[in-house]
């Protein structure tokens, strides 16, 4: 073990763990807990969401897919920002606005509330939906990480895992939204610099800078072009890229909670204009990292393409400085982590103790509720990671799909629609995430094209909203 390494990642933990010490006396109850008694700045909110959205697949994932797919795997970047521009333009406003109006902390609530559910069946199934695919999303993180201890240190995974949650599970479970949202920008701010540093350097290293991306490329037949070529496969696979992804952001709770977050709806133009440039310099670095990577690993091949970053760093820097830098990819993955693990929590007090056990609950017990879901999440998740079963870009995509499925089209219906009821949002809710979740057993035997689950899924529950809307509309009128 290369205890330089190891120095950089501690003092790092300690930062988050002062953050968190620091935000501990502003939480008074369950709404200052949850979106931060929805008193955020522009600035903060931005980068905040996209860091909570980008988690270590950026560093990971993304670069391994350039790495190997060539610039035509850039389409999933072009649909992420489509995706997120579209989200800031025509989600976060109006749901800032009408979360604020039906006193609402989290999606469930809104839901149920938007739609005058009084079953409560609408608030359970997004509850659990919420949960299932999170705690999906948060163990895909945690693998990451202790994936980085045993590359890094030859810690064992499973001791790194076990270190990794434990800080962030402190830190948020202390500070709660407002810690989350600091940290966040913080993480933020290091990771963008960090991933623009490595393949800046890398591409110094070179010896004949482009023309040696250009011969690995060839070398390796990966495609340095957009579109690789002119038939109907390629376009095909370019809306599949673009649609997989791009959909997804309309139901990450996760990222649309930071808009509920923010304190004046009509800072959000700000934002977008801050969030959007921070996306598109990560992306672009990032997909800079796997480019620089065919050149830099061509006589030294990758045993894991995920790891190109990491092994770049390790091979560029002196140990301590690269200890610094990899904090970077430490940085993306808690970033999303502890925003999915603070959405987990917020539905464990506010949907599920305050609906099933306690309604009238006081604001000091559900945010003492909140507080123990962050635990009990963290736990979970971390057993669910344990297993190690899938690589980053699956388990992601996975979460990402179940997500977006679930809840996008839902999102969209309760922004827009007058004519939605709570009938159609169960049908949705149920469809998208069954679809989404299932997609992959049953692709093959209804067609041989593989279709990401994002399409089916999320076409099936917008269209199982609208029929089941206005096939049961005699039984329910919703006013919004």
């Amino acid at each position: 073990m290369n205890t330089l390494y190891l120095l950089p990642f501690a003092a790092y933990f300690c930062v988050l763990l002062a953050i968190g010490l620091i935000s501990h006396h502003r939480q008074t109850s369950s709404a200052d807990f949850i979106v931060g008694n929805r008193s955020l700045n522009f600035w903060l909110t931005a980068l905040s969401a996209h860091a909570s959205d980008m988690s270590s697949w950026l560093f990971m994932a993304f670069p391994a897919a350039i790495f190997l797919g060539g610039l035509s795997q850039t389409w999933i970047a072009f649909g992420l920002l489509l995706g997120m521009l579209l989200n800031w333009q025509f989600v976060a406003k109006k749901l800032r606005t009408l979360t604020e109006k039906y006193d609402s902390y989290t999606l469930s609530t809104f839901f149920e509330r938007r739609f005058q559910d009084h079953s409560g069946i609408l608030r359970m199934i997004t509850a659990l939906a919420a949960l299932f695919f999170l705690t999906c999303y948060v163990s895909a993180g945690l693998i990451a990480i202790g994936g980085i201890f045993e590359s890094m240190f030859g810690i064992n995974f499973y001791v790194g895992l076990s270190i990794a949650t434990a800080v962030i599970m402190i830190y948020t479970f202390v500070g709660g939204f407002i810690t989350v949202a600091w940290t966040d920008l913080f993480q933020a701010i290091f990771l963008l610099s960090m991933i623009i540093l490595v393949p800046t350097v890398a591409f110094l290293n070179l010896d004949d800078g482009w023309n040696s991306i250009l011969a690995a490329a060839q070398a390796k037949e990966v495609s340095l072009n957009f579109i690789p070529d002119l038939s109907f496969d390629s376009f095909l696979a370019i809306i599949f890229l673009l649609l997989s992804w791009g959909l997804g952001y309309f139901g990450q709770p996760h990222i649309v909670t930071k808009f509920m977050g923010i304190n004046d709806a009509e800072n959000m133009a700000k934002s977008k204009y801050v969030g959007m440039t921070w996306q598109l310099s990560a992306l672009t670095a990032a997909a800079l990292v796997g480019l620089v990577g065919l050149a830099y690993f061509h006589q030294k091949p990758l045993t894991n393409p995920e790891w190109v970053f990491i092994e770049m760093v390790k091979s560029l820097f002196h140990p301590l400085a690269a200890g610094f830098v990899l904090c970077g990819v430490m940085a993306a993955s808690m970033s999303t982590i502890d925003s999915q693990i603070l959405v987990c929590s917020s539905i464990c007090s506010e949907d599920l103790y305050k609906h099933l056990f306690k309604q009238h609950a006081s604001p000091r017990e559900l945010l003492t509720i909140s507080r123990l879901g962050v635990f009990l999440v963290s736990c979970l998740s971390l057993f669910f990671a344990l297993s190690k079963n899938s690589t980053i870009q699956e388990a992601v995509l996975y979460a990402w799909s179940g997500l977006g499925c679930s809840f996008g089209p839902l999102v969209l219906m309760a922004l827009y629609s007058k004519s939605t009821n709570s009938y159609g949002a169960i049908a949705g809710v149920l469809v998208g995430g069954l679809v989404a979740g299932t997609w992959d057993l049953v692709n093959g035997y209804v067609t041989d094209l593989a279709i990401p689950a994002m399409i089916p899924g999320f076409v099936l529950s917008l269209l199982s909203i609208y029929y089941v809307s206005r096939l049961t509309q005699r039984y329910q009128a919703v006013k919004v």
